[in-house]
Order: C-alpha cells, then sequence, then structure tokens
C-alpha cells in the first residue's frame, strides 16, 4: 500500500431524502381529525473541504466508497423525519475535482476552508398534512423522498508550494530538500528514489516558505515517460522553479548544459510554465571536478540571464545564499499577489425555458418531457396510490404540459416519456378532467381512475 497518493476515483453517494407520511389524525370523540402526517428528512450532503492537516489523497485510495446517511421518515401526529447528517470529506489545498466519466473540472478547491457540495442530498417527501388544501382535505397520501444525487468523481492533486525543485533523477534534489527543511525523503544514489513529491519548510530570516521536490525528469517524461508524468502537475502551482543539476555525473552525453535544456523543453512540452522564474543550482561542489566544471559552465548559464548558486547538499556548502535568495523572491511574489482566500463558487443554474420545462416530439406517436419539475414530481409520486396519481396529473396540468402536449400534435393514446428515453417514465397520454370538476372519492382513491 502506497504512503502517498495524488489521483484516486471517489464513488459519491449522497442521502435519500425521506418519505412523507399519510396519517389521519385519531382521538376519542374526534374520528375526522384531519391530515397529520409528517413530512420525511432531507438527504445528508457529501461536502468536500479544504483541511490544511490533510496532505494527501491515501484515505480515499484506501476506501473510495462514501455514501451519506439517508433522511428520516415522517411520522404521524406532525413529527417530521430527522435529517440525515452531512458527510465531510478533507482534502489537501490544491485538489482538483473532476468527472470520472467525461473529465470536465468541477472546482479547483484551493484556499484553506473551501467547501463545495460534490452530491446533494435528495428532498424528504412531504406529508399529506402539507398537501392538505380546500380541494383535498384529507390526502390519502404522501409524496415520496428523492434519491440523493450519485457520481463517480477523480480528486487530482497539485501541491501548492512557493518553489519546485527539477532536474534528472538522482540530482540530489532530495539532498537538497533534506539540507534545506526538515524533510526526511528516501536518498539513494540511483534513478527514481523519489517515487513521490516531498514537501519541505523552509525559513529564510523572516520568511517562511515551502519547497517542492518534485520526482526525476527525463527526456521524454511529458509524453509520459519514466516517473515525470505523474508529478508534473505539482510543479504548476509553484511560483519559482530551481533547476538542480548534478555536476558530477559520470553518464555519457551528460553535462549540465545539456541537462538544463533537456529539463527545459520537458517543461515547454507541458505547457503552463512559461512565466516562472527560474534559478540554477549547480550540485555536487564537494566533488573537486564539479566544482571546476560548476565554474565552467557558470558563465554560460549567466549570460541566459539566469542566477546560478555552486552549492554542497552534503557539506551545505553555498545553502546559506541559495536560502536567502529564494526568500528574497517569494517575498516579493507574495507582496505583489492578492491574499489567497478560499474558493468563490458560482452557482449557474441551468435555463429551461420560462415555463420550466420542454416538450419534444421524437416521432409521429412519441414524446418527451424534459424540465426539473415534471422529473422531480415523477420521482415523488407513489404510483401504487390512485390518489397520488392523480395528484400528479393535477400538478402536470397546472404546469402547462397538457397544453403544450396537445399544440405539440400529441392525441389521446400517443406515449409520452418524462425524463430520459433510457430511464424516464412512459405512459400513453389520456386528456383528463381536472380534479376541480371531479367528485373526490375515499382516502387512496381517485374516480378518474
Amino acid at each position: 500500500m502506497p504512503d502517498f497518493v495524488d489521483q484516486v476515483v471517489l464513488h459519491i453517494g449522497a442521502g435519500d431524502g425521506g418519505n412523507g407520511c399519510a396519517s389521519i389524525h385519531r382521538e376519542k370523540f374526534k374520528p375526522l381529525g384531519g391530515p397529520d402526517g409528517g413530512n420525511g428528512g432531507r438527504g445528508g450532503d457529501v461536502v468536500l473541504e479544504v483541511d490544511p492537516n490533510t496532505a494527501t489523497l491515501l484515505e480515499y485510495h484506501r476506501r473510495p466508497h462514501r455514501k451519506a446517511e439517508n433522511g428520516k421518515q415522517g411520522q404521524g401526529s406532525n413529527r417530521d423525519g430527522a435529517n440525515g447528517p452531512d458527510v465531510i470529506l478533507p482534502v489537501p489545498n490544491g485538489t482538483v475535482v473532476k468527472n470520472a466519466s467525461t473529465g470536465e473540472v468541477l472546482v479547483d478547491l484551493v484556499g484553506v476552508g473551501t467547501r463545495y457540495v460534490i452530491a446533494e442530498g435528495g428532498h424528504g417527501g412531504l406529508g399529506n398534512a402539507a398537501l392538505a388544501s380546500t380541494k383535498r382535505k384529507a390526502p390519502g397520501f404522501a409524496l415520496l423522498g428523492e434519491p440523493g444525487d450519485a457520481l463517480d468523481v477523480m480528486l487530482e492533486l497539485k501541491s501548492v508550494a512557493d518553489v519546485a525543485l527539477v532536474g534528472f533523477p538522482s540530482a540530489g534534489k532530495s539532498s537538497l530538500i533534506a539540507a534545506l527543511s526538515a524533510a526526511k525523503p528516501k536518498i539513494a544514489d540511483y534513478p527514481f528514489t523519489t517515487l513521490i513529491p516531498n514537501l519541505g519548510v523552509v525559513t529564510a530570516g523572516e520568511t517562511v516558505f515551502t519547497v517542492a521536490d518534485v520526482p526525476g525528469l527525463i527526456p521524454g517524461a511529458s509524453q509520459g515517460k519514466g516517473l515525470g508524468h505523474e508529478f508534473l502537475r505539482h510543479v504548476e502551482r509553484c511560483d519559482m522553479l530551481v533547476h538542480v543539476i548534478d555536476c558530477a555525473t559520470m553518464e555519457p552525453g551528460r553535462d549540465p548544459i545539456t541537462d538544463y535544456e533537456v529539463i527545459e523543453s520537458e517543461l515547454h512540452a507541458y505547457g503552463k510554465l512559461e512565466d516562472r522564474p527560474r534559478l540554477v543550482v549547480l550540485n555536487k561542489a564537494d566533488v573537486p571536478d564539479a566544482r571546476e566544471l560548476a565554474e565552467l559552465v557558470r558563465p554560460e548559464f549567466e549570460a541566459r540571464g539566469l542566477r546560478v548558486f555552486t552549492i554542497s547538499a552534503a557539506t551545505h556548502d553555498g545553502l546559506r545564499e541559495l536560502t536567502y535568495a529564494m526568500g528574497e523572491w517569494v517575498a516579493a511574489a507574495r507582496a505583489q499577489k492578492p491574499v489567497e482566500e478560499p474558493t468563490r463558487l458560482v452557482i449557474r443554474p441551468k435555463q429551461l425555458g420560462e415555463a420550466g420545462f420542454r416538450v419534444r416530439r421524437v416521432n409521429e406517436n412519441l414524446f418527451q418531457i424534459t424540465g426539473e419539475k415534471p422529473e422531480r414530481w415523477i420521482r415523488q409520486t407513489d404510483f401504487t396510490n390512485d390518489e397520488a396519481v392523480g395528484y400528479l396529473a393535477d400538478r402536470l396540468e397546472r404546469l402547462g404540459v397538457e397544453a403544450e402536449l396537445a399544440k405539440a400534435g400529441a392525441t389521446a393514446g400517443a406515449e409520452v416519456v418524462i425524463g430520459s428515453m433510457e430511464g424516464g417514465y412512459v405512459f400513453d397520454w389520456q386528456p383528463t378532467l381536472s380534479a376541480e370538476s371531479v367528485r373526490q372519492g375515499p382516502r387512496g382513491s381517485d374516480n378518474r381512475f
């Protein structure tokens, strides 16, 4: 089991709403006490919240299925059902939430305290006390609770750090971050020692900043070679790039200039990093030949407008100057940036037209009705109860659905689908009389059926 996970698919289910209650008040000497069925409780939401104490998505790798509790059913004596508690899922700062099926970015969670309702709980159904009216004084039915949202989302972590260390494997990035901070990454002299991005907190005078050690890149990393393609996204949020170059490597075809150009080409191919300032760190100066090589190539880097530091992560030579240089730049960058605030989430309602629904003629004898209201009403209806079905027919008629069907060319017996063509509710349309002109029958029945 890994100890760091930066990408995971999460299967989420909000709670279902509780059903309403159909009840009649019964009391001695009061045989017709009236309806007193309570409403069902709302299902719990699933909420993502940026937590400063969470640094990985490992918990969701281990337990990828999360479900909120359902709302409780309403009861007699006007007792409403309890709402299901929300499920709060803490995520690291810098988590991108995507639809697992389409890849669409739903939200980018940046800023401690940012909250996003990823799945809304279903509404509770109304009890018959809430459904009573002058025309229907004692309803013999209640509305069903609505199902909660269910979806699969991908959580993708992009580390939020001030400085990113980039370079070839075994260039000394892990040793450097260990020397600069209290981080304890695994260090060894072979490629791909670092398998996860490491974060370290560095202090330079009064400036405290974070440094990310990004796993080693190789040629072709932006196209999926090596480990770099998995972790290049961690560089996106860093304000500064530090090239850590191994001046003591003995590999053929490797030299500081070539290493720098290879890494730069991978960063350019990945994109979105062109505006980041760069520093060059010539590492392993404790080796005599490496120090000579560093002094030899320094003018070449400086001619390109780059600041160059010759250091040794092993002996800490040159680290003080490097630390303060990074700290000065971070402080200047922060002074120019606005104060980071939790992401402001903007909700944009879907436009469905003035009537709140649409009628579409699929073919000569098939019509489809879509819209939030009719689809929600279908989910709320108990089709085993004739009075509940009659109430649905009255709601659709008042909304104008029957008039729109007639206008679209529907005739008696036409097939009508409410909702999606695959999973919608299908019925044969028969123009009905309004309940206002029909004498009510016993509770739970409707004389039109």
